[in-house]
């Protein structure tokens, strides 16, 4: 299928959704739109940030998963703790590739699972006094962490244990930082307000440590990276870009980040924020208790990088700004030549994505390098302001999905036909075993980093090798065997 106009696009959405009761029609027809609104009126296009459908089968994770599998789980030399049952420890250890320098055990701990391990007791009597137990455990075994975070899990919040006190009374007493973090998983209606409760935290637990400290020298280039999880390496080569423009980065987190990093952000000159709906609000918070401005910057695609370096650059003198010139005419020819290497076998080939924080906008402008149209994006957990951001991105007939259930993306997807997915890992069989090209871009599909110009070449190779590799030829779409059955 070609480009469709709006008009088509809205009549897909009304045939897509034929199938649900009136009921489910009603609530699931308010989470998609053709997109043609004006920018700053996404509320009157698309209803973002509610509760799913019940039996819909929601692609969104929990705020547990917000707080320590996103905010929290990359500070690498903090211990973090999952009070509760073993299992979500489990499932959220090592996942999204957080890359990290250090020696495991010793100064760094991401890729370790700590658990207080609940059991039938500790639902029944209470949890306090063996997760006192556990943290005193910790800091026998791992004397050299900088630190505690305890995450609850959803049981910790049914039976109300009270993991601040706790947390005062070791911090007290072994003279370290431990933060309680009241994140179950049934708060909220997805991951979103993880991010936004393990921020509080950080807010209420962590900043303001140094504030009276004047042993740290400042600079007038100092500037912070927030919002970035190093997937893949993603934070090193934004900070290469930024340190070679004459910035220094002082701290980055969460990716490779550490609670120094954290206490001594407040002493920056600007935040530049790379995951708006993940860290939105310590950014916010800053600027309003420090004064630091923050923006936000897009590290994919020499497009979006070029804007970025300058918009940067105009926060500080011209030595910043001939730097920022600097760096983009020494990576150009690098660029042009990735484009004239891959823009032929990828021009026109039309992408869906469906992904969570900021892929589902930041990555179009990337795409587009390589001449590549979005014909469909969403958030899993995208509020308002996400959507507003996303508006001026997509073209006019680009068709806008929020908290896409299962049966909904398969049915856009034989319709719209795209040349390439871009979603996340649960996706992902589901849509290779019908014969499309995937990438898994919540953690790069193994690959990476994306950020940055030497970034955007690993991009451009990995779309080219996921949608010209000869095994789809071996598979059939859906659409085509029903072609193929309709015509014997």
């Amino acid at each position: 299928m070609s480009a469709m106009t709006p008009k088509e696009t809205e009549t897909l959405i009304q045939e897509v959704l034929e199938i649900y009761p009136e009921e489910a029609r009603k609530d699931r027809v308010e989470h998609l739109a053709v997109n043609g609104c004006s920018p700053g009126q996404a509320e009157k296009c698309i209803i973002s940030n509610k509760k799913s459908l019940p039996g819909v089968m929601t692609i969104r994770g929990c705020a547990y998963a917000g707080s320590k599998g996103v905010v929290w789980g990359p500070v690498k030399d903090i211990i973090h703790v999952s009070h509760g049952p073993v299992g979500c420890g489990q499932y959220s250890r090592a996942g999204r590739r957080n890359y990290y320098t250090g020696t495991v055990g010793v100064n760094t701990f991401g890729t370790m699972n700590f658990t207080s391990d609940f059991q039938e007791k500790d639902i029944v009597f209470g949890g306090d006094k063996k997760l006192g137990k556990l943290i005193d455990e910790i800091e026998s075994l791992f004397p050299l962490s900088k630190g505690i975070t305890i995450q609850s899990e959803c049981p910790v919040g049914l039976i109300g244990d009270d993991i601040s006190a706790v947390a005062k009374e070791k911090s007290k007493e072994l003279n370290k930082t431990v933060v309680p973090v009241r994140c179950e998983g049934f708060r909220g209606v997805s991951q979103s307000l993880g991010h936004h409760i393990a921020n509080d935290s950080i807010r209420d637990w962590v900043l303001g440590a140094r504030d009276d400290d004047n042993s740290f020298e400042v600079t007038p280039y100092d500037v912070a990276i927030l919002g970035d999880y190093n997937i893949g390496g993603d934070a090193w080569a934004s900070r290469t870009l930024l340190e070679e423009m004459g910035l220094r980065v002082v701290a980055q987190w969460s990716g490779d980040g550490t609670l120094s990093e954290i206490e001594l952000t407040p002493k920056v000159k600007l935040n530049l924020l790379h995951c708006y709906r993940s860290m939105n609000y310590i950014s916010r918070h800053m600027e309003e208790k420090y004064g630091i401005p923050w923006i936000e910057y897009n590290f994919f695609g020499p497009t979006k990088i070029e804007e970025s370096l300058r918009r940067i650059a105009a926060f500080f003198d011209d030595k910043i700004k001939q730097g920022a010139e600097r760096v983009i005419e020494k990576y150009r020819p690098e660029c042009t030549a990735v484009i004239e290497k891959y823009r032929p076998r990828l021009e026109g080939k039309k992408v869906m994505l469906y992904v969570g924080g900021l892929r589902p906008r930041h990555t179009i402008g990337a795409y587009e390098d390589l001449g590549m149209k979005i014909v469909g994006t969403g958030y899993e957990f995208g509020h308002d302001d996400d959507y507003d951001r996303t508006l001026k991105e997509a073209g006019d007939a680009t068709l806008l999905y929020d908290d896409l259930t299962g049966y909904e993306f398969e049915e856009f997807v034989k319709r719209i036909r795209p040349d390439l997915i871009g979603a996340g890992v649960k996706e992902k069989y589901l849509f290779q075993k019908m014969g499309i090209p995937f990438r898994q871009m919540h953690s790069w599909d193994y690959s990476g980093p994306y950020h940055g110009y030497d970034g955007f070449a690993i991009f451009a190779r990995d779309m080219d090798m996921t949608l010209n590799n000869p095994c789809w030829s071996q598979l059939t779409a859906p659409w085509k065997r029903e072609q193929q059955q309709g015509g014997e």
